[in-house]
């Protein structure tokens, strides 16, 4: 894939991390983006955030074992959701 040289403005963070370290990586998502469900956040970004995101997950992380993907945006405009069941007591929605 082609490095892109867009300003990312929003994400979207999930993420399936060994119990071990999972902590460690909740922590370091929830001081960059919004917690909005288990284990997948979002939320308004800027790439210097992005770069030191993904710099401190990459200390933590083992790459045999973890897997963490990143959506980036434009902003938080292009993309609609959907919640089907019951919602969380703590989820963020995107839409009041």
């Amino acid at each position: 894939m082609a490095k892109s040289n867009k300003n990312y403005n929003y994400a979207f963070v999930f993420y399936d991390i060994n119990e071990k370290r999972v902590n460690k990586v909740f922590k370091i998502c929830k001081k960059y983006f919004i917690h909005h469900q288990k284990s997948v956040f979002m939320g308004p970004t800027t790439p210097s955030k992005l770069i030191s995101f993904k710099s401190e997950i990459k200390k933590v992380i083992d790459n045999d074992e973890d897997y963490v993907t990143i959506i980036k945006l434009l902003n938080e405009n292009s993309f609609d959701e959907e919640v089907l069941g019951k919602k969380m007591e703590d989820d963020n929605t995107l839409f009041v």
